[in-house]
């Protein structure tokens, strides 16, 4: 699938400032080893779409036998989106998955009910010098799908559908966009690419999407005559079409959203749900560490610790 980025309505000369609905600049997190950059929730905006999470993890370098450990810990309400650009995650969780993830694959792990995970360095990955850097987010789940069993897919780079154009290269990780469809399973309307642009180069976002934003990982890009550097994020209002084009050292970008929920969402630490009552039952059973025995369970290979409830 193809466009010409030229013919698209909604160049970046034609695009009024007011068009950026939302301009969020990231809180940035120290994790001691690594810094992590959130987008979202944002003060000004809980979610795009379904996505009501956005991390941007790096990048860092890490030496010999060092790397991330991210003990077992819960989630309900939500499914988890990993994508790397460098460096590896190993992902353990309490349905059993035993999963390396490398750059440009997908991992997709829907919590439902209650799910517990943990994501560290793989041991391949420790034998030598190595450097992170990729994007974590979260997708709501409809109240319909609150409740479901937890599930993982894993897909391979070379299973994403890749749309690919004048300077642009698209790599569509979740949802529909541009007539392609990825194969993970969704329960809303959602879109989430990986684009690289070279340097001048335009980029149209679907049109036939509800919610939709950006966020820039690497070089810079213009809209309606302002320049937007690495490290922000955008949402558009409703109903524009929006190209927006890259800087003169090119731009990498994730563009995100989808349909919008019922309603707002509740958040604490790792619950996400549209009720209070769901969170504090939630909280209660991963406080009372009866594992395999309510909501939560440990991974089979790696039960020896735990974060605990803040």
């Amino acid at each position: 699938m193809s466009w010409n980025p030229a013919l698209t309505p909604g160049c970046p000369d034609e695009i009024g400032p007011d068009a950026i609905e939302t301009l969020i600049i990231p809180r940035a997190r120290d994790l001691g080893e690594f810094e992590v950059r959130r987008a979202l929730p944002a003060p000004k905006r809980q979610m795009v779409g379904p996505f009501i999470f956005f991390d941007q993890a790096g990048p860092a370098e890490f030496l010999t036998g060092k790397g991330v450990d991210i003990r077992p810990h819960p989630h309900i309400g939500l499914g988890t989106v990993t994508y790397l650009y460098r460096g590896d995650f190993h992902h353990r969780d309490s349905i059993g998955t035993d999963q390396v993830i490398t750059p440009g694959a997908l991992n997709w792990m829907v919590a439902g009910r209650g799910v517990t995970h943990s994501e560290r360095t793989s041991a391949a990955g420790r034998a030598g010098p190595h450097s992170l850097f990729g994007i974590q987010t979260w997708i709501a789940l409809p109240e319909s799908h609150e409740d479901m069993e937890p599930a993982f897919e894993h897909h391979g780079k070379d299973a994403l559908p890749e749309i690919r154009d004048q300077g642009v290269q698209a790599r569509l990780i979740l949802g529909r966009a541009y007539g392609e469809t990825a194969p993970a399973t969704l329960y809303s309307d959602t879109f989430y690419l990986d684009v690289v642009l070279d340097p001048r180069a335009r980029f149209p976002l679907p049109g036939d999407h509800e919610d939709r934003g950006l966020y820039i990982t690497e070089g810079s890009i213009r809209i309606a005559g302002q320049d937007f550097e690495a490290g922000q994020m955008m949402v558009f209002r409703p109903g524009d079409a929006i190209t927006v084009q890259a800087g003169d050292r090119g731009a990498r970008l994730m563009a995100l959203g989808g349909a919008t929920l019922n309603g707002p969402r509740h958040i604490w630490w790792n619950f996400v749900a549209s009720s209070r009552e769901r969170i504090e039952e939630a909280k209660r059973q991963w406080r009372a560490e009866r594992w395999g025995t309510g909501l939560f369970d440990l991974p089979p290979t790696d039960r020896n610790d735990h974060i605990p409830l803040p």
